[in-house]
């Protein structure tokens, strides 16, 4: 108990995050941003945890609510709530700060938290990444990390119905 009631000081509201962000820029810690559903943790999850934390001092990881989940991956989604998949990423010793998200996109939260850097997984085009201009307009930079292949939540979901 007294582990995760740890963990949950990494689990923080805009208001805390914002001066947490700002702190850390204030000693010259570099910050970058990601953001996912990590519903099923897996092998492709950290790999790309471990990419985004390499780009900064201090990682941030935004974490989509549950009916963004179900918004982005159907009815049947998250497997585990949004209280729980918070929990283990605040876990992961690569992650300083989760926070929850409920908007489509962490846009407004990029914008509330002026990252220096922005690290999204996958095969996006940075002009298709919400948040990316503005990373750009304020001198920050955003990293793209090519998605591991063999891992897919959605695939682990699928093996075990099976």
């Amino acid at each position: 108990m007294k582990e995760e009631q740890n963990l949950r000081t990494k689990i923080l509201r805009l208001s805390d995050l914002q001066q947490k962000v700002s702190q850390w820029k204030d000693e010259g810690k570099t910050v970058a941003f990601t953001n996912g559903c990590f519903d099923i943790l897996h092998a492709g999850h950290i790999a790309s945890l471990q990419e985004a934390a390499q780009q900064g001092d201090k990682l941030v990881v935004a974490l989509n609510a549950d009916a963004s989940v179900r918004g982005l991956k159907g009815d049947s989604r998250p497997i585990n709530n949004e209280d729980a998949r918070a929990v283990v990423v605040a876990a992961l010793g690569m992650v300083d700060a989760v926070i929850i998200f409920s908007e489509p996109t962490p846009k407004e939260l990029i914008i509330a938290l002026k990252p220096n850097v922005l690290v999204k997984g996958g095969d996006y085009k940075v002009e298709d990444i919400a948040g990316a201009k503005e990373v750009i307009g304020w001198g920050g930079k955003v990293i793209i990390n090519p998605i591991v292949e063999g891992f897919s939540t959605t695939k682990i979901i699928e093996k075990m119905r099976t």
